[in-house]
């Protein structure tokens, strides 16, 4: 990595922050700009920073990264609302992904020979039930991802003779670890919070720098015993929501925005290479992850609910990006002995990276768009599936697939009353 690496990224940040509230105000999303930021400064552009994700400085800072993001997603979940209005995002999530994982595999098998067998959500005119349903799915998402995905390459690596089938061994002690880490860290964090910002001891500030350390001590005691990080984070989120109450959303603030790194890793560590190894296959691939693979599993996982065609649509289309989960991914591979890894590294940037342009150019249009499709069907909103009522989920600081509140505009263009 180039001596200049960390000033070139702190000016960038510096640069961003000048006119980032400028930017709320166009397609233009924070991470399609985070993203195109890493690739300028990786190995296709500039080489300031080693494209090699191997490298020990950028892969702790990206697993530093992800482990906030992992609990920032946790904190937005309300475990007492969810379990009231679970119908939707339990479709998606019990339904939707496991069908997305096995079209994606069978998919990748056909195009790919090589491989084996192993934001909108923040627009307020949306109804609340979509709105919510897509802000629980992605919250979760990347949660449900990682103990399946730590049992799937387990498996692969064993199939390929580069390691031992210890399935049961991964489970107990990689989730089972993580899982009691994070519920430690997340109480004891909650519990400082609570009682200490209760009494008036504990500065704002510092309620800010509590929660990213709350996070950071259930990743490093869950590998000190040997626990996955990553799980330990999410559920030191879920109980630092669950104890800490209300007080726990504002806290996180800082945590989210630190998140955004993940994007610059992404484009810096990982997009620059896998463009070089770019195919029609693997561009194919991309596209029918975004179309095909996605919205199918989502029109099967709401049969029988009523939503009509314009819905499904939408919530197949703004799904989960999975950046998070990804470079999770991206990370695990790196480390694992798969023949297949420098393939599996090309095609899930790639599906990562188109997203990321998709989504954001088209989540302010497409929102509105189907807001207005919607509001158009007033008199028959109280048949409509659409229109079960669901209780609010704090989104993020910056808004689920590429639609800010920081815009501060409702879907007419004008500001919003409460500002």
């Amino acid at each position: 990595m180039s001596d200049w690496a960390l000033p070139t990224l702190a000016v960038l940040l510096v640069a961003y922050g000048a006119v980032s509230a400028r930017l709320h105000s166009t397609p233009i999303t924070q991470a399609m700009v985070f993203v195109a930021l890493g690739l300028l400064i990786g190995n296709r552009v500039l080489h300031v920073v080693d494209g090699d994700a191997a490298n020990q400085f950028l892969r702790h800072l990206a697993e530093a990264t992800l482990t906030v993001v992992l609990f920032t997603d946790a904190v937005r979940i309300n475990l007492g609302r969810l379990r009231r209005e679970a119908r939707l995002p339990i479709r998606l999530l019990g339904i939707g992904l496991p069908l997305t994982l096995v079209v994606g595999t069978v998919v990748g098998m056909v195009l790919l020979p090589g491989l084996t067998l192993w934001t909108a959500a923040s627009n307020r005119r949306l109804p609340s039930r979509i709105r919510q349903g897509l802000n629980v799915e992605s919250g979760l998402n990347d949660g449900v991802c990682v103990p399946l995905l730590l049992i799937v390459l387990t498996i692969a690596e064993a199939e390929e003779g580069v390691g031992a089938v210890e399935p049961l061994k991964v489970v107990i002690e990689e989730i089972g670890y993580g899982a009691v880490a994070g519920i430690l860290a997340g109480a004891l964090g909650a519990w400082v919070l609570r009682v200490c910002a209760g009494r008036g001891w504990m500065a704002g500030s510092w309620q800010q720098i509590s929660a990213v350390v709350t996070a950071a001590l259930a990743y490093t005691a869950a590998t000190a015993l040997g626990g996955s990080g990553f799980i330990a984070a999410f559920v030191a989120g879920l109980v630092y929501s669950l104890v800490a109450g209300p007080r726990a959303g504002p806290t996180t603030q800082l945590a989210e925005e630190s998140g955004e790194l993940l994007n610059m890793l992404f484009g810096a560590l990982l997009l620059g290479p896998a463009l070089g190894e770019l195919d029609w296959r693997t561009a194919l691939y991309a596209v029918l992850s975004l179309t095909v693979i996605r919205i199918l599993p989502v029109a099967l996982a709401t049969l029988g609910i009523g939503m009509r065609a314009v819905t499904v649509v939408f919530l197949g289309w703004f799904g989960p990006r999975g950046l998070a989960s990804t470079v999770f991914e991206l990370l695990l591979v790196d480390g694992t002995d798969l023949p297949e890894r420098s393939l599996l590294l090309t095609v899930v940037t790639v599906t990562v990276a188109l997203p990321v342009l998709a989504h954001g150019l088209t989540a302010w249009p497409g929102a509105n768009r189907y807001a207005d499709w919607y509001s158009s069907h007033r008199d028959d909103h109280p048949t409509m599936a659409e229109s079960v009522a669901a209780s609010e989920l704090r989104t993020r600081a910056h808004a689920v697939h590429g639609i800010y509140p920081g815009n501060h505009r409702d879907g007419s263009g004008a500001k919003r009353s409460d500002e």
